[in-house]
């Protein structure tokens, strides 16, 4: 009943210096998150679509994908704001499982950490510099933002840990939009104060140090759906959702750029991937008759890969999801144009 101190890992500085960031690719990063923040300001009425693989467990195969997303981007660039989910940290109800390439490079090898946070950074300084598109993760462990503070575009905290101090206070030290999902009870006031956390400054232990943050006006909400007490799906996508939340949001004038993304995907479909251009299609449509949730509906999130359906691990299918089932390449395509054309 004991920790069991197995290697020292890489620090962030040393990971940086082994992989640095090209000026090219800092400043295409630097205009794609000041693109980004006019989203969450108002400045912008592009339309954010947030999309990708459920885990990003293969870099050839993740490359492709990003790759393919890159030339659609460059077809919708006036409407869409394309960014890749390259989620490399995977929760588990259960804590068994596969949790991602930054636990296990080889999803069929054991454990390894101190390769995991290499692979994390070489994957998504290759995505960045190939494609030019800068990527959202999920921030499922605080103390792994420094690895990729100079990357990343967009973060997202989980459904179990919205509510977990750590999260909203890391949070509130990012100068990148981040957001909070509902957690998986479903409580809007939840991630509403999760929202208010990361909104403030605080001073807090991180990383050995104690810290002060000036908090981070981008944060804002993601609704993923819920799970009542029989273990049902309840979905939090509808018209009446989207208005109940912007009532909330103005009940709280403090809250800065008031946003909400949709994840079409998790407890919202049920885990049914194929649901998801339905579920978009009802979130665009709910934008188009009230002009107030148009400016509150910032995007949404989908999940797709190059194969649909997903594996398991060791059947080594080219671009199919070892996590959550995804969408197959083709139907994402047809999503994205007809995204474009409605907002």
């Amino acid at each position: 009943m004991s920790f069991t101190k197995i290697r020292e890992v890489i620090s962030p500085e040393v990971l940086k210096d082994l992989y640095p960031l090209s000026a090219e690719a800092t400043a295409v990063k630097a205009a794609r998150d000041e693109e980004m923040k006019k989203i969450f300001t108002g400045e912008s009425d592009k339309f954010l679509v947030i999309i990708g693989p459920c885990s990003a467990d293969n870099e050839t195969a993740v490359l492709d994908y990003i790759h393919r997303l890159a030339k659609v981007q460059e077809k919708v660039a006036d409407k869409l704001f394309v960014v890749p989910r390259i989620y490399t940290n995977k929760p588990r109800t259960t804590g068994e499982g596969y949790k991602g390439i930054a636990h296990q490079p080889n999803p069929e090898q054991a454990p390894n950490m101190q390769e995991g946070l290499i692979a994390v950074r070489k994957m998504h300084l290759h995505a960045l510099e190939e494609t030019h598109l800068t990527a959202a993760d999920e921030m499922l462990y605080p103390e792994n933002w420094p690895y990729l503070d100079d990357i990343l575009s967009y973060v997202a905290v989980g459904a179990r840990s919205v509510e977990d101090q750590q999260h909203r206070l890391a949070v509130s030290g990012m100068d990148i939009p981040a957001g909070m999902k509902n957690p998986t009870s479903g409580d809007f006031s939840v991630m509403l104060n999760s929202v208010t956390a990361a909104q403030h400054s605080h001073s807090f232990l991180f990383r050995q140090w104690e810290v002060q943050t000036t908090g981070n006006p981008y944060a804002h909400c993601i609704l993923r759906g819920a799970v009542n007490s029989h273990g049902q799906s309840i979905t939090n996508y509808h018209y009446e959702d989207l208005v109940r939340l912007l009532s909330m949001y103005e009940e709280r004038p403090h809250l800065k750029n008031p946003a909400v993304i949709v994840d079409a995907n998790h407890n919202n479909s049920n885990k049914k991937f194929a649901e998801q251009p339905r579920i978009v299609s009802e979130i665009l449509h709910s934008r188009k008759v009230n002009p107030e949730v148009a400016k509150f509906v910032k995007g949404v999130m989908v999940e797709s890969y190059i194969e649909e359906g997903s594996q398991k691990i060791g059947e080594h299918i080219y671009g199919k999801s070892i996590t959550d089932p995804c969408l197959g390449w083709n139907d994402t395509e047809e999503l994205l144009y007809r995204i474009a054309e409605r907002v």
